[in-house]
């Protein structure tokens, strides 16, 4: 008899232990969650006012151009709301924004504080056919080596927006979540168009003489 109150004894200190360690884990997985839930509640408002936006935008650059005497037929966007995309296109500048609703939470590294669980969405220069098709990590790979700026939005309402461009070493600038969708679209539209194409050469060889 002793022997099998011993067992139960250490049985029910197991289950004791593995009981208050996998609460600690639920607790802190529960938490993720609901910060994952409502960043990409909130980066879904500010997509929708970022095309918004962008219908505004269009708008006052076919008349602009049309004025200067330039054909504003290449000037326009396209808006997938089932695949959280928006394509803009600038006479020859193509723009996609993406923004990718994952099913596990995100988060941004923060150098002195916990990491900030938020959503993104992504600029990138150009458009991704891949992007119609699917996504994957293959997908996610090309979407960053093209990426221009990303918002990030996080779980609080109140909290600030962040953007990064890439060509300024990803640069933090600090924004309020009403502000955000017209300055993202803003910036990444003055970085893109604001630059140039480049006519491709071959390598240059030394010729002697």
């Amino acid at each position: 008899m002793s022997g099998n109150f011993d067992d139960l004894e250490t049985t029910a200190r197991k289950s004791s232990v593995i009981q208050e360690r996998m609460s600690l884990v639920s607790s802190h997985m529960y938490k993720q969650f609901l910060e994952y839930q409502q960043s990409n509640a909130n980066t879904a408002v500010l997509f929708e006012k970022m095309v918004e936006n962008m219908a505004l935008t269009v708008e006052y650059l076919k008349q602009s151009f049309t004025v200067r005497g330039i054909p504003s037929e290449n000037i326009y966007y396209e808006y997938d709301k089932q695949r959280h995309i928006a394509i803009m296109n600038i006479l020859w500048h193509s723009i996609t924004f993406y923004s990718n609703m994952k099913d596990k939470p995100k988060a941004l590294h923060r150098e002195k504080d916990v990491p900030l669980f938020t959503g993104r969405i992504i600029a990138i220069k150009g458009m991704l056919p891949e992007l119609l098709q699917g996504y994957n990590d293959e997908t996610e790979q090309k979407l960053l080596d093209m990426e221009v700026a990303s918002l990030y939005v996080p779980a609080d309402k109140s909290g600030k927006a962040i953007i990064k461009i890439r060509h300024l070493g990803n640069q933090e600038f600090y924004i309020n979540q009403m502000e955000a969708p017209r300055e993202f679209l803003l910036k990444v539209i003055e970085t893109i168009c604001g630059g140039g194409n480049y006519h491709k050469e071959g390598s240059r060889v030394t010729i002697s003489i």
